[in-house]
């Protein structure tokens, strides 16, 4: 029951790595690697929020230190 969501654009994921606690990213492009993303909600402890960061695909799965999906416009 684990399967692999597909990573698309305008989704948002939410960081689940206890160091990033509260972070949100916005996919805005995909490649065959990376998902490129901006930081919509900054982790606890910090306000660094619009910038871009590049986060591997295989790393955007629920496990602790990856990402799990809230929000898939292409869902509705």
């Amino acid at each position: 029951m684990n399967a692999q969501v597909t990573v698309r654009p305008l989704q948002v994921w939410a960081d689940n790595d206890k160091r990033c606690s509260g972070r949100t990213v916005r996919v805005d492009e995909v490649d065959e690697r990376f998902a490129y993303c901006t930081v919509l909600t900054p982790r606890e402890g910090s306000t660094r929020t619009g910038h871009r960061v590049r986060i591997a695909i295989n790393r955007m799965r629920p496990t602790a230190t990856g990402y799990r999906l809230i929000s898939d416009p292409s869902q509705v």
